[in-house]
């Protein structure tokens, strides 16, 4: 099993980080007790957040205590680490900055070039989005694509790990100017982070996207790509508007025959194997082809979760799929004894369902 991320904020790290801070500081700060502060009683039991939270109070005590005496600091200081491993710098002025908003905010600009300020520009987002946004839609011509990619993922209605942003999952049109300006970047990295937005906008705006989509498709190879992972969600959920847009069928003429599961009775941490045919009278032509997975819970209420098989586009009239999943639990998802369902989904409809039992092994 892989080390637990939280694990690399280790003592040769906080070592280095006091060293680096006592180096950017005029006066230099007390390394010893920064780190005899940081491994004080509870950080065992500390995730990657609560340890990156740590970090940051006790920089906060070592270093001047004037914000505005510190901040200096903390902006050389930054530029020496990079990743999300630094992204207790851009914590720091999220915490104690927000009484310093031009200072604050120039900071976390110059500050996610080395370790991203996604998660720290929301509260500034929340507490006046109208002048934060004037600043994001300025980043967007920036020269650093870190910068211009903040633009958009800081602004994300649901970015993952972070607060919500429930003004723009409400209403998202103050931040599609970011999107609009930054669609067709040079930069495959800033225009992920354009479509992983609108996924977001998506789930509250179907219609909104679709909109958007249709009016992006066909300007590059780039942007169609932007434009079908922004559609993700809409067509997960079989959303005929974006079906149609990405020339996949109307499924009414296509049938899912002989389901059949290897076995109905499976262990845990083993694996279910099934396969079955897609039939039409005429050319399959273009399908989308999906799973769902109705999964047992330990209180009898379900989660569903929708698995991609396939996209293709076929002259034949049928053709036999075989598919396996794996019931090893993972960090994101925990499996449990009980009934649980897998459905055929063909171009966002339903076809064919199977019951199976997760069991002891």
């Amino acid at each position: 099993m892989a080390e637990p991320l939280k694990n690399l904020y280790d003592r040769a790290f906080l070592e280095k980080l006091a060293s680096v801070v006592h180096s950017c500081a005029p006066n230099g700060i007390d390394e010893s007790n920064f780190v005899k502060a940081a491994f004080a009683d509870g950080w065992n039991d500390l995730e990657l957040k609560g340890r990156m939270g740590r970090i940051t109070e006790c920089l906060r005590d070592a270093l001047p205590a004037d914000y505005l005496d510190a901040l200096p600091i903390m902006r050389d200081a930054s530029q020496l680490f990079d990743g999300y491993m630094s992204m207790f710098f851009p914590d720091f002025v999220e915490v104690y900055g927000m009484d310093h908003w031009e200072e604050s905010v120039d900071a976390l600009w110059w500050m996610t070039r080395f370790g991203s300020s996604e998660f720290a520009v929301r509260p500034f987002l929340k507490a006046d989005a109208p002048r934060m946004l004037k600043s994001m839609l300025e980043w967007t011509q920036d020269e650093n694509k870190h910068v211009r990619r903040l633009a958009s993922e800081g602004s994300r209605p649901l970015l993952p790990w972070a607060m919500n942003l429930p003004a723009f999952q409400k209403d998202p049109q103050p931040v599609l100017p970011i999107l609009e300006a930054l669609h067709e970047d040079p930069s495959e990295y800033v225009r992920r982070s354009v479509a992983n937005n609108l996924n977001d906008i998506a789930k509250d705006h179907p219609a909104l996207v679709l909109k958007i989509a249709k009016k992006w498709k066909g300007q590059s190879k780039d942007v169609d790509r932007l434009v079908k992972h922004a559609c993700r969600t809409l067509l997960k959920n079989g959303d005929a508007g974006a079906m149609l847009l990405f020339g996949f069928r109307d499924p009414k003429d296509l049938e899912v025959a002989s389901l059949q599961l290897k076995e109905t009775a499976i262990p845990l941490e083993g694996e279910l194997n099934f396969s079955f045919t897609i039939k039409s009278p005429n050319a399959l032509g273009k399908v989308r082809l999906e799973y769902l997975l109705e999964f047992a819970r330990p209180h009898g209420r379900g989660a569903c979760k929708v698995f991609k098989i396939s996209e293709s586009e076929s002259a034949e009239t049928q053709r036999v799929i075989s598919r396996r999943h794996s019931f090893i639990d993972r960090s994101t998802r925990k499996h449990y004894v009980g009934e649980h369902r897998v459905t055929v989904i063909v171009n966002g409809v339903a076809k064919a369902s199977a019951g199976f039992v997760l069991r002891t092994p």
